[in-house]
């Protein structure tokens, strides 16, 4: 098969080596890899903001950026709902309906087209550290992501998943929301990170760079023992 990498910004601009790392995950598997350059964000932060003319743009722009591909795979449950989840309701009565309906059907989260999609659960990694899954809310609400990223850890060499006591709970990232309410926020990194740093991991794992980015820095200020680190980084067999 031939994916083309749907790269967001966060992964773009501060988890750069997320990309790589599904880029090496999907290759090691036989399959080939294309990254189209004139993809740009999603659009979530103006459709979150209530801009919704200005994300029908966005959106309509990304239909003909990944016209024609056979798939498309972004590490970030988060954008990858903003795609196949919002973008056929937000261009509904417009030109654009059935090629977001057509975008939608061929757009995964990485984990979730490995294990659904492609049938794989072991890729090969090794990853000798324990470690606590978060799930992130889009991925878990909104794309029904919760058994496909634990397939893959439970499959990983000398890993050892522990689950945490508040599985799913948001981290308090929320895009806009950790903005407008940054007191709120804190309060559930709090929560989440505390769950998490309780299970004695070495690594929490996530699926959403954005989630990492707000977990990362509630238990790094608190001198928690966990760090974060991406599916894709562990699946490639990256240590952080």
């Amino acid at each position: 098969m031939r994916v083309s990498l749907f790269i967001p910004c966060f992964v773009d601009q501060m988890f750069p080596q997320v990309g790589f790392a599904v880029a090496r995950v999907l290759e090691r598997l036989g399959h080939a890899c294309e990254f189209r350059a004139a993809q740009t964000c999603c659009g979530q932060p103006s459709f979150n903001a209530g801009y919704w003319d200005e994300a029908r743009e966005v959106a309509a722009r990304a239909l003909g950026v990944f016209a024609g591909s056979e798939a498309v795979v972004g590490p970030s449950g988060s954008c990858v709902a903003m795609m196949r989840v919002f973008y056929p309701q937000l261009l509904a009565g417009t030109p654009h309906e059935t090629a977001a309906l057509d975008l939608a059907s061929r757009t995964f989260e990485f984990g979730e087209f490995l294990v659904e999609r492609l049938g794989v659960t072991d890729v090969g990694a090794r990853f000798p550290h324990r470690v606590s899954y978060h799930d992130g809310c889009h991925g878990l609400r909104e794309l029904r992501i919760r058994e496909a990223p634990r397939k893959l850890l439970q499959a990983v060499r000398d890993l050892d998943l522990v689950e945490c006591d508040e599985p799913e709970s948001c981290c308090g990232f929320g895009g806009l929301f950790s903005v407008k309410y940054p007191m709120i926020s804190t309060a559930m990194a709090e929560v989440k990170g505390g769950s998490l740093a309780r299970t004695g991991c070495d690594y929490v794992v996530s699926s959403d760079p954005s989630c990492q980015l707000q977990l990362d820095g509630w238990l790094s200020r608190t001198g928690q023992r966990p760090r974060t680190i991406h599916l894709a980084e562990v699946l490639a067999g990256v240590e952080a």
